[in-house]
């Protein structure tokens, strides 16, 4: 009989922590398309998606830290690594926008918002991998303890 290991297999951790990840990500892309609509007229295009970039990719930051990755590193040495995923993000939704200008001059905020949010959830999943390989990946240990320790096991007679 072969014992088995009370790890949980690595595509389920990734699978679990992506999942993690979606629902933070997506709850704070979608509070950045809301506000990058709120700020339409107030801001140009592109310097409302360069502060909206910044400060949910903070959040955001924080958020994975502390719910997708579990970690325990906290800091603004997290921050600074992950500022990388800042400048491919807006890079990455700022081009797309600005493509989308160029074809079409007057979108409608349906079709801006869906090309906005495309290019984010694009640049997400670039972000995970980051986030997980170069920022939280030094920390693998799985916080797991046993349900039912064999010390604690008494057997009726």
């Amino acid at each position: 009989m072969t014992a088995q290991s009370n790890q949980p297999k690595p595509s389920g951790h990734v699978a679990a922590a992506f999942v993690r990840f979606v629902l933070c990500g997506g709850g704070v892309g979608l509070a950045s398309s809301g506000v990058l609509v709120l700020t339409h007229d107030l801001l140009p295009l592109a310097v409302a998606n360069a502060v909206i970039t910044v400060v949910s990719t903070l959040i955001a930051t924080e958020l994975h830290g502390r719910v997708t990755f579990r970690s325990e590193r906290r800091g603004w040495g997290v921050h600074l690594q992950s500022g990388l995923t800042v400048a491919v993000s807006y890079a990455f939704t700022t081009g797309a926008l600005l493509a989308l200008y160029a074809v079409q001059s007057t979108p409608s905020v349906l079709t801006e918002q869906g090309v906005y949010l495309t290019a984010s959830a694009l640049a997400g999943i670039a972000r995970f991998a980051v986030l997980r390989v170069m920022v939280f990946g030094g920390e693998r240990k799985v916080r797991r303890e046993p349900v039912l320790a064999r010390t604690g096991v008494a057997m009726a007679a």
